[in-house]
């Protein structure tokens, strides 16, 4: 997307089944995990790029010998670093003593993460906290092996006030301003109350159980515990995504399919989707379990994995991404008045190329049947039929983003001028005065970029009209389940809808839907009702986007603007599995989430910074 946004971290899971010498044996490496969970966070990389962690449980350890690990690096290359951090101890123990990479048993007893439980997480920071401190997997340590517990996670809980309030816990700031800080402290506190009711065998079943059902938000956790039992739990909306793969030798976990498949060289048949509510369980024994934890929930998976997050390799989000924009061809047509002839279509940024191979394929299906209507008329001679046939939907390669430009100025003139040219754009393909441009993206948040780099950049090209189409619908709320998106005022859509409140006399909307959320906040039901969709409700979708056309152009353009949004329909459509729509519709699948919206419009009302929880 044009606009950027932080959003859903990544979680990599692995768990060896067999000894480490087995590994050495039959893939001629004692690094087989470790390789293994490093392939998983780079084919994951797109999901986190502010840090990274990775911990690992050693099973069978003598007593008085450390058993569980933990490393965690911030910043943009912190894969790289902690794999190089560990290829450092091995190069060192590799001087000391030739011969040890022959010998896993004794790799095991040296390096930190020689373990047959591995767990590995990047991070994007919601909260724009970025330091290590912050970075996941964070650690309960006990001298107790079944109280010791690491966890990370891809997930936002919108309750941690209330989770720390039950525990009665007075955590770190660290933890308390965290939300893995909550769900560890919860899972742990029942981790430690079964392990007193039962020291022997500890029932890890029951523990998510009465720990999970606490949790208001999406989540995909995991957790390592140091007996070693170990976990994967999501939630019982399915909002936060996850698949596992298991044979005799191995049980996976990851964010996203295709790194399970490419990392492990299995088909798409062999890997499954966690399904919500459910947790993978991995005894110290090795013995598999795939439990329901959660009640069943209706299925809300989040929309936005399949625009944008998550890579495009997958099967069935390559395909849905292409029906976002076949869905959007007629609402295009309509614009152009079906002449194509003078519309050149293109995408900005790359992320929206496959959406973009789905409106061409829309388009070509319009100017097919125009040729087949022509040609059997019988009115056209030989050279018409040809020219006929030749004609095709006119694409071009309009931007380029350029490499990423930073500008010592701090005066906002300067510093605007300089980010019209975050990209390039291809001269000479445009008839100016005469062509339309058709740009499409994958959503359009904030529309700032649009503002103030995009639409100057392309009527630098002279077309006579510029049409953005965006493949998501119109963003209008806060979400709190993963994505960085939590102020009111920054979406477009709302600042549309304001606009029109006030341009239309109806100003006082906007004041009785802020009472009643004070009046529920006064009486502790902020999360009974989202009272912000009364701000949209008298206005079509159609009369909100040309309102966010107005307000996207610059007073210094000369070409026409024009803003095309998906349909919730087309939405649904396209991904007939993921009706995760709450930042679309406002319709938010726990009680938290209408609270979050409340307290974003408050916030706006207030004239207050910060997220609304």
């Amino acid at each position: 997307m044009s606009d950027a946004i932080h959003h859903e971290c990544g979680l990599a899971y692995i768990r060896l089944l067999k000894p480490l010498a087995y590994y050495h044996r039959k893939y001629g490496t004692a690094f087989y995990g470790l390789n293994k969970l490093y392939l998983l966070m780079e084919k994951q990389h797109n999901r986190g790029q502010d840090g990274a962690g990775i911990a690992t449980v050693k099973l069978n350890v003598e007593p008085g010998h450390q058993f569980m690990h933990r490393l965690r690096i911030s910043g943009a290359n912190a894969i790289s670093q902690i794999f190089q951090n560990v290829q450092q101890e091995v190069a060192e123990l590799e001087k000391m003593y030739p011969e040890i990479l022959q010998h896993p048993g004794l790799l095991k007893g040296y390096m930190r993460f020689m373990g047959e439980v591995l767990l590995g997480h990047l991070r994007y920071g919601t909260q724009g906290k970025n330091n290590v401190e912050f970075c996941h997997p964070f650690l309960k340590p006990n001298i107790n092996p079944t109280r010791n517990l690491t966890m990370a996670g891809n997930f936002n809980l919108v309750n941690t006030d209330e989770l720390f309030k039950m525990l009665d816990a007075h955590p770190t700031t660290t933890i308390r301003e965290s939300d893995l800080g909550a769900m560890i402290e919860t899972i742990h506190y029942y981790l430690c109350q079964a392990d007193d009711a039962n020291p022997q065998s500890l029932n890890l079943e029951g523990v998510l159980k009465q720990a999970a059902i606490h949790f208001d938000g999406g989540f995909v956790c995991s957790g390592l515990i140091g007996n070693g039992d170990s976990f994967v739990m999501r939630d019982a909306n399915g909002i936060r995504p996850a698949y596992f793969f298991r044979n005799d030798e191995v049980v996976v976990v990851a964010s996203e399919r295709p790194a399970i498949m490419t990392a492990f060289h299995v088909p798409l048949e062999e890997v499954h989707e966690l399904q919500p509510g459910h947790a993978v369980i991995v005894k110290a024994d090795g013995s598999f379990s795939n439990p329901r934890i959660l009640p069943e929930k209706p299925i809300t998976a989040c929309s936005f994995e399949r625009i944008y997050f998550s890579r495009g390799s997958d099967k069935d989000i390559y395909k849905e991404r292409k029906q976002l924009g076949r869905n959007l061809a007629d609402k295009v047509l309509q614009a152009v008045d079906g002449k194509l002839k003078h519309t050149i279509v293109s995408f900005i940024p790359n992320t929206a190329e496959t959406a973009f191979y789905g409106l061409i394929k829309g388009l070509e299906q319009f100017l097919n049947q125009i040729k087949l209507e022509r040609i059997t008329s019988g009115k056209l001679n030989s050279e018409e039929i040809e020219e006929l046939i030749s004609r095709r939907v006119r694409i071009e390669k309009i931007a380029i983003k350029d490499v990423k430009m930073r500008t010592f100025i701090t005066e906002d003139a300067s510093r605007n001028e300089m980010v019209q040219h975050v990209y390039d754009i291809t001269y000479g393909t445009v008839e100016r005065g005469v062509d339309t441009l058709v740009i499409i993206d994958d959503s359009i948040v904030r529309g700032t970029t649009l503002k103030e780099s995009i639409i100057k950049m392309l009527d630098r090209l002279g077309p006579k009209r510029i049409i953005i189409v965006s493949s998501a619908p119109q963003i209008r709320y806060p979400d709190c389940y993963g994505i960085d998106m939590s102020r009111m005022g920054d979406f477009i859509a709302f600042q549309a809808a304001v606009a029109l409140l006030k341009e239309t006399g109806r100003e006082q909307v906007l004041i009785d839907a802020f009472q009643k959320c004070k009046d529920a906040e006064a009486a502790g039901e902020l999360s009974k009702e989202n009272y912000v969709q009364a701000v949209y409700a008298p206005f079509t979708a159609e009369e909100v986007s040309e309102k966010i056309a107005q307000l996207l152009r610059p007073d210094d353009v000369t070409a026409e603007v024009d803003i095309i949004y998906q349909s919730i329909e087309g939405l649904y459509n396209a991904c007939p599995d993921n009706h995760g729509d709450w930042y679309f519709t406002g319709n938010y699948p726990t009680p938290g989430g209408n609270r979050v919206a409340n307290k974003a419009f408050m916030n706006y009302m207030e004239r207050k910074e910060g997220r609304g929880y």
